[in-house]
């Protein structure tokens, strides 16, 4: 612990920290059940109602990274960083509409991934490994981020012991965090992130109430905190002639985030762990909330702004290290009394812990399911499954660990931009393969292929440091999510090659077809 650390702030923190992740490990007393079954250790043997469901899927989707990232990105580019809020209104509806039918033919058919139904329904192994591999690898970065936040949480704490790993200095604190995660997810599977979830978003909302009411009154007002913000970060600016502009960026961005966030393995973990399609339903209406919150959670880069926390000198280290990623924990560390900070940090890094425990859950069913069982040893028992599946679940985190120490923060930012146009790519397969039976899984390999490519062409072209690629079509330009523009071409190879190709049979087990959801 540093010289300048809070002493307050770090024992209320270790103490909230300690006590809610202690409830992990305690967690395979609820809802008892055989977790030597990977349908149990994986999905909470799909009986979580729609309350636990909420929660669970509130600590899945709104992260440490949210929490730390969105802020810091209103922070940097100001209010083009609210495609976030509209993305997260739209999804909900693409929920109710198609994922109740997802969750039906995923449990009458004992299916755990979505590489899983892929196979169930079309019958091509090259396909659903694609889509398990798509899966694993888009999962890799979004968990690493995880501990990003975690490290920008513990640097504002102040902790910075470090451990030598092959010349590389490890953080310990971050060390010790990946044990306890990796412990109660080993011990608990789904159970532990689904009981943690509760006691952390009842911390998260009270983190975020105090915020929203205490620093804009220390700021003198949410008037003085637009009035600090430059115009050029409140408003996004006209379109220029011969060009959709960044409006249409703008829209992109929110429809392909809304596309792709609950194709993550983790998201659809969320989901297929509830009780059944009406639970599903009851969550599309009332998870807007967290849309809501999270509207309040972007304002926090903005009382940055206004607060001039990159100017002060306490936190210049911070800064240096974690570039804007550090304007959460600054505003906090300079507004708050060191037991506040205390447990707003701990709500933050417990955020990192729940969405990083089903995340490496996920990478683990899919590799299991999909390569391990496929590919490697069709006929092992259920319980050498679901071993490997915790073994995996392990060699995940220890991945993501191993990312944030021998690579730089920028690294993981570059690649999860990457993750997320490699999952809207497998939009096809896993929804539109649902209704139109008529698809090739031949057109659906090639078009996901081709969005792949033309989406990671897409990103390097900006450097892997935009989201965003200008198309131009003869002398008029659309500045376009790279995900959406690969998505359209994916989809329009699937459709066309699908309807040029002899049609396949889809037939499924006999007594095994999904019921109308």
């Amino acid at each position: 612990m540093s010289a300048s650390a809070d002493t307050v702030a770090v024992v209320v923190f270790l103490a909230l920290f300690l006590l809610i992740s202690s409830l992990g490990f305690f967690a395979t007393r609820w809802k008892k059940a055989d977790l030597g079954l990977l349908e149990e250790w994986g999905l909470g043997g799909r009986r979580f109602g729609a309350l636990l469901t909420w929660f669970l899927l509130g600590g899945d989707l709104y992260t440490a990274y949210t929490f730390i990232a969105l802020p810091a990105l209103m922070y940097a580019a100001g209010g083009a960083g609210f495609f976030a809020v509209p993305y997260s209104i739209v999804v909900f509806p693409i929920v109710f509409a198609f994922f109740p039918k997802l969750w039906s033919v995923c449990s009458r058919n004992g299916y755990v991934t979505a590489a899983d139904l892929v196979a169930g329904l079309f019958r091509n192994r090259a396909l659903a490994l694609m889509i398990a591999l798509t899966g694993i690898v888009a999962t890799m970065p979004y968990l690493s981020l995880q501990l990003v936040g975690l490290e920008a949480i513990f640097a504002g704490l102040g902790l910075h012991a470090s451990v030598n790993v092959l010349g590389h200095e490890m953080q310990l604190p971050l060390l010790v965090a990946f044990l306890v995660m990796a412990g109660f997810t080993y011990n608990s599977g789904i159970r532990a992130p689904a009981v943690i979830a509760i006691v952390k978003d009842i911390l998260v909302y009270t983190t975020l109430i105090a915020a929203i009411v205490i620093i804009p009154a220390k700021l003198g007002g949410y008037a003085a905190v637009f009035d600090a913000v430059p115009t050029e970060k409140r408003v996004i600016p006209p379109a220029p002639p011969g060009s959709l502009g960044p409006q249409f960026a703008y829209a992109t961005l929110a429809l392909g985030g809304a596309l792709g966030l609950f194709l993550y393995p983790h998201a659809l973990t969320g989901l297929l762990a509830s009780s059944g399609p009406d639970a599903i339903r009851r969550n599309a209406v009332f998870m807007p909330i967290y849309a809501f919150a999270l509207a309040l959670l972007l304002l926090l880069g903005f009382m940055a702004l206004a607060a001039g926390v990159s100017d002060m000198p306490q936190f210049a280290d911070g800064f240096a290290r974690f570039g804007n990623l550090y304007a959460v924990p600054a505003l906090f560390n300079h507004m708050f009394p060191g037991w506040f900070v205390g447990v707003a940090f701990a709500a933050i890094a417990i955020g990192a812990l729940v969405p990083g425990a089903i995340m490496s859950i996920a990478a683990a069913n899919l590799f299991t399911r999909n390569v391990y069982r496929a590919y490697l040893r069709p006929n092992c028992s259920q319980a050498h499954e679901t071993w490997v599946a915790k073994i995996v679940s392990l060699m995940v985190k220890v991945g993501a660990l191993g990312f944030v120490t021998f690579f730089p923060e920028t690294s993981v930012v570059q690649l999860q931009l990457i993750g997320g146009i490699w999952m809207c790519q497998t939009l096809p397969a896993v929804m539109m393969g649902l209704y139109l039976k008529w698809l090739n899984p031949i057109a659906l390999l090639a078009g996901w292929a081709a969005g792949v490519g033309v989406g990671t062409a897409m990103a390097a072209a900006t450097g892997f440091k935009d989201s965003v690629y200008t198309l131009r079509i003869f002398d008029f330009e659309m500045p376009c999510y790279s995900a959406v523009s690969a998505l359209v071409l994916n989809i329009s190879i699937s459709v066309g090659l699908s309807l040029l190709l002899p049609a396949t049979a889809r037939a499924e087990p006999a007594g095994q077809r999904e019921a109308a959801a």
